[in-house]
């Protein structure tokens, strides 16, 4: 398979994860696949066996590991060896994923304010600027949460739940 190819059948995965959980927690579905696109290179590079969203190690989850990564500290960017969530697979991942969005206290305000007024663009932001220590990480989320390819892939999905 070409790497598009790769990347493709990856998106057509994640999609339908996505889809089933933003019915599930209404964590939505664009901004799932583009955090987990910018976190792991398109599903090719997660971190560990199975965290697709660079989630730190937490209470949630039992399973962690440790690898280097890139964080910007007064605006230059520094590597470093942190501790991360690790999961048994992709659909694990989302899930976690959706739970800390969702019901994370680091983003309470931000989904309580998403939850009015359905502001797809502004969740990210508000999240971003917890989320990720890169000042243009939101910017590049909503950027990918918006792409043609990642919306043909959640009506794909959303077809395929409805069996269509």
């Amino acid at each position: 398979m070409s790497e598009d190819t790769d990347r493709q059948a990856r998106l057509t995965q994640v999609a339908a994860i996505a889809v089933a959980l933003e019915k599930q927690t209404q964590c939505p579905a664009p901004m799932m696949i583009a955090q987990w696109a910018v976190e792991s290179r398109w599903g090719a590079k997660p971190v560990g066996h199975a965290n697709y969203f660079g989630i730190k190690k937490n209470s949630r989850d039992p399973e962690s590991c440790t690898e280097p990564t890139i964080e910007v500290i007064d605006g230059k960017p520094v590597e470093e060896e942190l501790q991360f969530a690790d999961y048994d697979s992709l659909e694990d991942s989302c899930r976690d994923y959706a739970a800390l969005i969702t019901t994370g206290e680091p983003y309470s305000a931000a989904w309580e304010q998403y939850s009015v007024d359905r502001n797809l663009n502004a969740l990210i932001v508000a999240v971003a600027a917890k989320y990720a220590s890169d000042p243009g990480y939101g910017a590049l989320v909503s950027l990918i949460a918006n792409q043609t390819n990642v919306q043909r892939a959640i009506v794909a999905a959303r077809r395929e739940a409805l069996g269509v």
